[in-house]
């Protein structure tokens, strides 16, 4: 007879657990709409980044996006802009890219180390 209660306990706590999954099941749709919008976003910004850029100005871009990832978020929106705005003839190789790193890059201290 004591283990009434019980049963009763467990079937209120299996509720609401339950109630608490379709929250989450909920919550977790909306966010996976948002996370294919922001793929779609990514996808077309990266096709937009091979047609205006070089390999070789590609990769030099990522190599500056893994060591300074705001920084190279910036570069790559600039180049976007410039894409968008129709400033850039032709596309941007190498040089171009040095030449837009060395504007966009922030005034900071430099180190000059002369070796001996």
């Amino acid at each position: 007879m004591s283990g009434e209660p019980d049963e009763e306990r467990l079937e209120e706590l299996r509720q609401k657990k339950m109630e608490q999954l379709q929250e989450q099941a909920d919550s977790g749709e909306a966010s996976a709409g948002q996370e294919a919008a922001q793929q779609q976003a990514e996808a077309q910004k990266q096709a937009l980044l091979r047609q205006h850029l070089t390999d070789d100005a590609r990769k030099r871009l990522n190599t500056v996006k893994m060591s300074k990832p705001q920084f190279g978020e910036q570069v790559e929106q600039q180049v976007l802009a410039l894409a968008r705005s129709g400033r850039i003839q032709g596309k941007v190789d190498d040089d171009k890219m040095k030449q837009l790193l060395k504007e966009l890059k922030p005034d900071s201290k430099s180190f000059d180390i002369k070796r001996r």
